[in-house]
C-alpha cells in the first residue's frame, strides 16, 4: 500500500460511519494466497498485494478489470471453488457472465476470464494494473514487452503478462501533487492532455488491453527480484503460465498439487476445517512464520499493523494445530516441525522471543515490547509471548516427531531459564504488558501462559532435573493466581498494588493451563470450584447481543476501534476462546466426574456455532474478521490466523470428547 492508495481512501471514506479511512481493509473479497506472496480478490475482481511482509515484495498497489466499454464495478458473485484456493468471481453482465478465476502459485498470479452466456463478439479485456515496486509510486518505468510490460524500480521487478496478443499498453500518470492534496479522488484508469512524452514510461502502472480468444483470456502477475530471477526467464515463465492455465480446470488441479494438507471426507465440520487450514496456509512465510492478519493498515492509521509475526499468536496456533490435528486425521507434520525450528532460530540470548519479527526473513520489525533486547525496565515486555512458544516446545517434543530433539530441548531448557528470570518470588509473572499490547501490569492470562508453559516442560521428556524445576515452578504459578482472585473471578491484573476487577477474555486461557497442570498433579477442590465461577462469570460478563451479532467482548471498557459506537466491539477470538476454554473446563470436569461438565460443553457449543457457517460472526469464505461493529459490520484484520486455530482446535476438542453433536458432511464441489 502506498500513500496515494492510502490518501485515496481517505478521501473516499472519510465520513463513513464504519470504516477507518486511509486503511488497505479486506473485509470483503477473498484471498488467494499461497507460499510467500498473499494477493487480495476485492468483490468488483481488483487484485491488490498484501504480499511485503511474507516475500519483501510489494507489488500489485491497485487494478481494475472490465470488457468493453465496461469496468467491473458491483459487487459479483465470489466464492472459493470448493476445497481449493482458487477465487472465482462471477461478473453479471445481464444476458452473459465473465467467470474469473484467481490462484496465486508461489510468485505468480494467474487471472482468468471466460465468457459465458450470450456474450458479444470481439471482446477485449482492459486491465488496470498498478504495481509499487520497492514500496516506491516515484522513481519507477516501464518496460513494454511482445506479450508483457514489466515495472521496475531498483531491486523489485514486477511483470504481468497474457496469453493472447498485447493490442494496446498505455501507462498511467499517477495523481500529480495538486491531485493529492485535492478533496476529490482520481479516477484510475484515465487520459489527461497534459501527458509529456516521459510521463506514459515514467511510471508503474498501465492500462493494458487484450482480446478475447475462444471466451477466455489468461492474465499473470510475476514478481521477481533482481539477481535472483533474470528478466529472460520471468517472460519465458509468464508464457508458460499463460499456456498452462488457459483451462480453468487446470488451476484447481494445480492448487489440490501443490496444497500441504488433506482433510479425511470424516471429519467433523469438514468444510470448516478447510476453511481454518485455507487461512492458516496463506498467512504462512515459507518457513512456517505466520502474520497475525493481512497488513491492512501498513501506515499505522489506527492501529501497529498486522503483517507481523507476534511469537504469541504464532505459537499459539502452533498449539492448537497440534492439539487439533491429530483427532481431525490431517497430518500437518511439516507444519509442527517447521515452527518449531523457525522458534529455535529466533530465541533471543537470554531465552526470550523478541516483540514481533518479519516472517519472511525472521529480522527484527517495528515493535514497541522490546525491552529485553534494549536497556531500561521489563514492563515493555510481552512476557506471555515466551510462555507460549515454550508451551508448544514441550508439547511438540512430548507428542510429536521432531528431527531434531536435543535441539529442542535446549531452546526448552533456556525458555525455561527466561520464564524463572520474569517470575516473582510471589507466584505471579513480572510486571509487564499484556496479551493485548495495551495496559501494563501483572497479569492473569500472563500468569496462566507460565503455567501452561511449566506444566507441559514437566510432561516433556527431557532431563528429571528439568522436569522437577517445570514441576515446582508450575505449583509456584497456581498458588501465585490467589493474589488474583477477587472472591468472583480473576482479576484482569495486579497494577501499582491494587486489583483491576474488570473481566478479561485474556483469562480464558486459564482451564487449559489449569488441565495441563493436572496431567502432573491434583487440582484441589477450591481450584477448580474457582477455575468455574470463573469461566461462568467471564463468559456472561462480556457476552454481547444485538439484533446482528452475538459474542464476547475483549475485556471491559475496552475503547479501542469503536469509532463512535459507544461500547466495546466483539472480537472472534474472544469468541472462539471463550467456546475453547468452556471446552477445555467441560474435560477437566469430565475427568473429575464432576456433573457440571454438561453445562461446560453446553456453552462451549453454542459459543462455537456463532463462529461456524450460519453463526452470526462468519462471513464470506469462512472468514473470521478480527473485530465486528453491533450492526454486524466486520473491521480490522481479516482473516485472523489466531481464531481460525481456536475454532479447528474446539471442533477436534469437542469432537474427541463426543460432545459436538453434529453430522459431518463433505465438501461440496
Amino acid at each position: 500500500m502506498t500513500l496515494r492508495t492510502s490518501l485515496d481512501d481517505f478521501k473516499r471514506h472519510r465520513d463513513a460511519d464504519r470504516k477507518f479511512p486511509g486503511e488497505l481493509r479486506s473485509t470483503t473479497g477473498l484471498f488467494a494466497g499461497q507460499d510467500d506472496r498473499l494477493v487480495h480478490v476485492d468483490a468488483d475482481g481488483s487484485l491488490q498485494d498484501y504480499s511485503y511482509p511474507l516475500s519483501g515484495l510489494s507489488g500489485i498497489d491497485a487494478s481494475r478489470f472490465g470488457v468493453g466499454d465496461t469496468w467491473f464495478d458491483g459487487d459479483a458473485d465470489q466464492r472459493y471453488r470448493g476445497e481449493t484456493g482458487v477465487v472465482e468471481t462471477v461478473h453479471d453482465e445481464g444476458a452473459w457472465q465473465v467467470v474469473q478465476q484467481d490462484l496465486t502459485l508461489g510468485r505468480a498470479h494467474v487471472t482468468r476470464f471466460e465468457l459465458e452466456g450470450d456474450a458479444p463478439t470481439d471482446l477485449d479485456l482492459r486491465a488496470y494494473v498498478r504495481f509499487a515496486p520497492d514500496g516506491r509510486e516515484g522513481q519507477t518505468c516501464l518496460l513494454v514487452h511482445d506479450d508483457a510490460v514489466e515495472a521496475y524500480h531498483r531491486r523489485e521487478h514486477d511483470y504481468v503478462g497474457v496469453s493472447t496478443d498485447l493490442s494496446a499498453v498505455h501507462g498511467q500518470i499517477p495523481e500529480r501533487f495538486e491531485e493529492l492534496v485535492d478533496d476529490d479522488p482520481v479516477e484510475f484508469p484515465r487520459t489527461t492532455d497534459e501527458e509529456r512524452y516521459e510521463d506514459e514510461v515514467m511510471t508503474a502502472g498501465a492500462l493494458v488491453t487484450a482480446p478475447f480468444e475462444d471466451g477466455s483470456v489468461t492474465l499473470v502477475t510475476f514478481l521477481a527480484e533482481r539477481g535472483e530471477t533474470d528478466r529472460e526467464t520471468v517472460l519465458s515463465r509468464l508464457d508458460s503460465l499463460t499456456d498452462e492455465y488457459a483451462d480453468g480446470s487446470a488451476l484447481a488441479s494445480a492448487n489440490a498439487d501443490r496444497r500441504e494438507w488433506a482433510v479425511p471426507q470424516t471429519a467433523a465440520h469438514r468444510e470448516t476445517v478447510v476453511d481454518d487450514l485455507r487461512v492458516v496456509s496463506m498467512l504462512s512465510a515459507e518457513n512456517g512464520a505466520r502474520i497475525a492478519g493481512p497488513d491492512f493498515d501498513p501506515f499505522y492509521v489506527t492501529s501497529g499493523g498486522y503483517g507481523y509475526t507476534w511469537f504469541r499468536d504464532d505459537a499459539e496456533i502452533s498449539r492448537f494445530l497440534l492439539d487439533g490435528s491429530e483427532s481431525l486425521g490431517v497430518d500437518l507434520t511439516h507444519w509442527h516441525q517447521r515452527s518449531a525450528e523457525f522458534y529455535c532460530r529466533t530465541q533471543l540470548d537470554d531465552g526470550s522471543w523478541p516483540h514481533r519479527v518479519w516472517p519472511g526473513d525472521e529480522t527484527l520489525a517495528p515493535g514497541w515490547a522490546n525491552a529485553r533486547i534494549e536497556s531500561g525496565a521489563d514492563t515493555d515486555y510481552q512476557a506471555d509471548q515466551s510462555g507460549s512458544v515454550a508451551g508448544f516446545l514441550a508439547t511438540f517434543l512430548r507428542t510429536g516427531e521432531p528431527d531434531d530433539p536435543e535441539r529442542i530441548e535446549a531452546a526448552i531448557e533456556q525458555a525455561v531459564e527466561s520464564l524463572d528470570d520474569t517470575l516473582e518470588a510471589d507466584g505471579l509473572p513480572i510486571a509487564c504488558q499484556n496479551a493485548w499490547e495495551n495496559m501494563q501490569g501483572r497479569f492473569v492470562h500472563t500468569a496462566a501462559t507460565f503455567l501452561h508453559a511449566y506444566a507441559a516442560v514437566a510432561r516433556a521428556p527431557v532431563s528429571t532435573d528439568l522436569r522437577d524445576h517445570a514441576r515446582a515452578q508450575a505449583d509456584t504459578v497456581l498458588e501465585g493466581l490467589d493474589r488474583l482472585w477477587t472472591g468472583e473471578h480473576y482479576a484482569l491484573r495486579e497494577h501499582e498494588g491494587e486489583l483491576d476487577e474488570r473481566l478479561d477474555s485474556g483469562s480464558l486461557a486459564l482451564p487449559a493451563a489449569m488441565r495441563e497442570y493436572a496431567e502432573v498433579a491434583p487440582l484441589s477442590d477450591e481450584t477448580v470450584d474457582r477455575l468455574v465461577t470463573h469461566v461462568e462469570a467471564t463468559l456472561s460478563g462480556l457476552e454481547r447481543e444485538t439484533d446482528a451479532i452475538r459474542g464476547l467482548v475483549r475485556f471491559e471498557e475496552d475503547d479501542w476501534r469503536q469509532h463512535g459506537q459507544g461500547a466495546e466491539k466483539v472480537w472472534t477470538v474472544s469468541t472462539a476462546w471463550g467456546a475453547n476454554a468452556a471446552a477445555e473446563l467441560g474435560s477437566l470436569l469430565c475427568d473429575r466426574d464432576d456433573d457440571r461438565a454438561a453445562d461446560a460443553f453446553d456453552r462451549s457449543r453454542d459459543l462455537l456455532g456463532e463462529i461456524l457457517p450460519g453463526g452470526s460472526l462468519i462471513r464470506q469464505g469462512g472468514y473470521l474478521p478480527e473485530q465486528l461493529f453491533d450492526d454486524g459490520t466486520p473491521d480490522s484484520a481479516t482473516p485472523l490466523g489466531w481464531p481460525h486455530a481456536l475454532r479447528l482446535a474446539t471442533i477436534a476438542h469437542l469432537d474427541e470428547a463426543d460432545e459436538l453433536r453434529v453430522e459431518t458432511a463433505e465438501v461440496a464441489e
